[in-house]
Order: structure tokens, then C-alpha cells, then sequence
């Protein structure tokens, strides 16, 4: 296949498929030299046509090789055979992108390979990176980062999520049909009015549905393969945040980037104080959490901070 400047369409093994990618070179590509690349990873429960078609763009601009990809069952990418699409699991991410670096690793004009997550991507990129030092350096932006759901919900909220998940599996497995629901609230028809006013916290659900909701600039019908609807089990994993468990165990250099008026925030800075390794830090008043995914402003600072990063 030959690969030229711009956005290549590209695919990968992992657990025995291959994941469809877009592999987005830089101007003058030259296959005999040697790039920086990057592995990207995506907020929850996004396609490569979202947030990686953003930031993949503008890296390749500052001249890194930058892979976006679908997970595992997600997107242009199959589930297992006997499974289902849109059963996005936390470990399965994790080798995942350990399998989208030896991709990356493989390719002859790579020379160095970096990790940069937004939103839940941060918690990929982390979970990977401990354990992966092919990854040299990492970057997360509006990283949800301390994102245990036992920490911050209590009990009172993850138990039910927890009965209401173990009933999903039991009742996928007895079936053999899928069980799909909208995690966050917000499914593929709903106005806006509908969402912000069923939400429990109101300012985060009007940014929330400005990207993903069916009138959002990415939302289901703008964006190929995009939906809300997800497999029903997958609190079972999404509570657990193995980053954050393992940060002081994290080596590589790191750059986190956040709006401190998001209401997110603190997922980034509880992670900054476990780690260990001299974290740089970006925090910028005037952005919040879903203004990193698309808002021009905001994607400029975020990716110059970050190609400043991986370059030095």
C-alpha cells in the first residue's frame, strides 16, 4: 500500500481481527525519512471520525504521524465473531492500543512513538503506557483521568450500575441478542431540550449534547457509525480506572492538559498529584472539558502544547 501526505486509510491486528485506522501523514511525507508518530485515543464512546479526525489533522500539520483508530467492535472495526458491535471494555482498549503501537512500530519511517488520549482516551493511554515503554512520552487532554466511579459516585450510585450491568451480561448470554442502552442518559433522538432537562447537572449536558447529540457537529447522522447506544454491561469496567490505580507507576515524561472551569477537572488534578514523574501541566481558565474536542481555539492551544511536548 503506498501512504502519501494527508489521511490514509489503514488496518491493524488485534485479538486476531483488523481494526480499521486512519493514519494521517504530514505535508512532504517521505517514506525514507523518519517521523515522530503518535497513537490516539478516544473519549468514550467515540469513533475515529470524532475527536481523532480533530486532533489527527492538526498533528500531522505539525508534522507527526498520527493514528486514530476504531476499537475493538466499535466503528469500521468488527466485534469478535459470537460477539457484539459497541462493547467498548476498558482491558480490551488497553491491548488494543498496545497492538495499534506495534503497528506503528513496524512501519520504517517511525522513529519514536508517543501516546496522546482525550477524555477517556487519557485513561487508555495511562493504563497502557505503564507497562508499554515503547510508548515514550504521553499527553491527555480533558483526561478523565481519577475516573473510579467508586470514588467519586459512592455506593449508593455504583451498586445499582453494577445490578443493572451484571443483569445485561446474564441476559446477553442467555439470548445471544444484544443489550444496548445509552450510558450517559443521551440517545440518538433526543432534542436537546429532552437531554439537558432530564440531566443532573445541566451546564455539562448542554456541552455534552452541542458535540454528540443528533444536532451536534459530531453526532449520530454527521459523523459515520457514530451513536450514543452502547452495550448495557459496560459499567462493569467503565467504573474501574486502572490509570489512575497504577500513576505513580507511570515513567514516560507527561503533559496534562485541562480547563479549569470543567467540570472535570478534578479527574486530571487528582491524577497530577499521584504521579510521580514531574508531570508539565497545561490548565487553561477559559476552556471546559468538550471545548479540547473541536472548538478551533481550543484544539490550537492543546495541540501546539502538545507538539511542543513530544518534541522537546
Amino acid at each position: 500500500m503506498k501512504l502519501q501526505a494527508g489521511k490514509n486509510r489503514v488496518g491493524f491486528k488485534s485479538f486476531g481481527v483488523e481494526l480499521a485506522g486512519d493514519l494521517y501523514l504530514p505535508e512532504g511525507f517521505d517514506s525514507s525519512k523518519k517521523y515522530k508518530a503518535i497513537v490516539g485515543a478516544s473519549p468514550f464512546p467515540q469513533v475515529k471520525g470524532q475527536v481523532l479526525a480533530t486532533y489527527g489533522p492538526e498533528m500531522a500539520k505539525r508534522g507527526f504521524v498520527f493514528l486514530g483508530f476504531d476499537y475493538l467492535g466499535m466503528g469500521d472495526s468488527p466485534a469478535l465473531p459470537g460477539e457484539f458491535k459497541q462493547s467498548r471494555y476498558m482491558f480490551r482498549l488497553i491491548e488494543n492500543t498496545w497492538d495499534a503501537v506495534s503497528y506503528l512500530g513496524s512501519l520504517p519511517f517511525v522513529e519514536e512513538i508517543y501516546g496522546m488520549g482525550v477524555c477517556q482516551g487519557g485513561s487508555i493511554i495511562a493504563s497502557a503506557s505503564v507497562t508499554d515503554h515503547r510508548i515514550k512520552k504521553i499527553a491527555t487532554v480533558s483526561g478523565m483521568m481519577a475516573a473510579d466511579g467508586f470514588q467519586w459516585l459512592g455506593r449508593e450510585v455504583t451498586d445499582p450500575m453494577i445490578a443493572a450491568a451484571n443483569a445485561s451480561m446474564q441476559k446477553q448470554y442467555e439470548t445471544g441478542e444484544p443489550d444496548y442502552n445509552a450510558p450517559f442518559g443521551l440517545d440518538d433522538e433526543m432534542t436537546k431540550e429532552e437531554f439537558v432537562s432530564a440531566a443532573a447537572f445541566p451546564p455539562m449536558a448542554e456541552e455534552t449534547y452541542s458535540y454528540y447529540g443528533k444536532d451536534g457537529v459530531k453526532g449520530p447522522g454527521k459523523v459515520k457509525n457514530a451513536s450514543n447506544i452502547h452495550i448495557a454491561d459496560q459499567a462493569m469496567q467503565s467504573l474501574i480506572s486502572i490509570g489512575e490505580a497504577y500513576a505513580d507507576k507511570i515513567i514516560q515524561p507527561t503533559l496534562v492538559v485541562y480547563g479549569t472551569s470543567a467540570s472535570t477537572a478534578p479527574c486530571s488534578t487528582v491524577f497530577i498529584d499521584k504521579l510521580t514523574n514531574n508531570p508539565e501541566v497545561l490548565a487553561v481558565n477559559e476552556f471546559s472539558h468538550v471545548d479540547f474536542y473541536y472548538k478551533p481555539e481550543a484544539v490550537k492551544v492543546s495541540t501546539d502544547a502538545v507538539a511542543e511536548f513530544f518534541n522537546k
